[in-house]
């Protein structure tokens, strides 16, 4: 490798984002809050980056699959009772959930307590199909589990029907 290689010139003036702690975009899903504080839009589309808190007794989505991003789960509060194939994991404040793409899962709230957690998707993908989400439902109309489906697979994600 030349040294020209291992060099690279710092962008002119890059952009920095800052997302104070009442700024970014606000999906509600039910008995979840989600929070998006980076799209992909100031990062290339490499990374998304959500906060999302869940009520006491949250079920979470049904357990699926990610066929081109991996998701991240940081616990900041709470426990969340990860379920990865047929095995659960009740992650507390300070743990780090990685889900690489193709592995099963889902994640519940199963305490009285509130439950908070930073998610990362990379690249950013999956954040779009939380705002289809949102705007599916803008109407009042409750989503059906083949809207859920038909939405998960246009960001290559299906449900893991092997563990239903």
């Amino acid at each position: 490798m030349t040294d020209e290689a291992m060099t690279s010139e710092p962008q002119a003036d890059p952009a920095v984002s800052v997302v104070g702690p009442d700024d970014g975009e606000t999906i509600v899903m039910g008995t979840t809050r989600m929070r998006v504080l980076e799209d992909g839009s100031h990062t290339g589309h490499r990374l998304g980056i959500t906060e999302s808190v869940l009520a006491p007794h949250t079920p979470g989505p049904p357990q699926h699959r990610h066929a081109q991003h991996d998701e991240g789960f940081y616990i900041i509060s709470g426990t969340v009772r990860f379920t990865v194939g047929d095995k659960g994991y009740d992650a507390t404040a300070g743990t780090l959930v990685m889900v690489p793409p193709g592995a099963p899962h889902t994640f519940a709230n199963l305490t009285d307590q509130p439950a908070v957690m930073l998610g990362t998707f990379t690249p950013d993908l999956y954040v779009q199909y939380f705002r289809d989400l949102k705007r599916m439902t803008a109407d009042g109309r409750p989503l059906t589990p083949q809207d859920g489906v038909h939405t998960m697979s246009r960001y290559a994600t299906e449900p893991a029907t092997d563990f239903a």
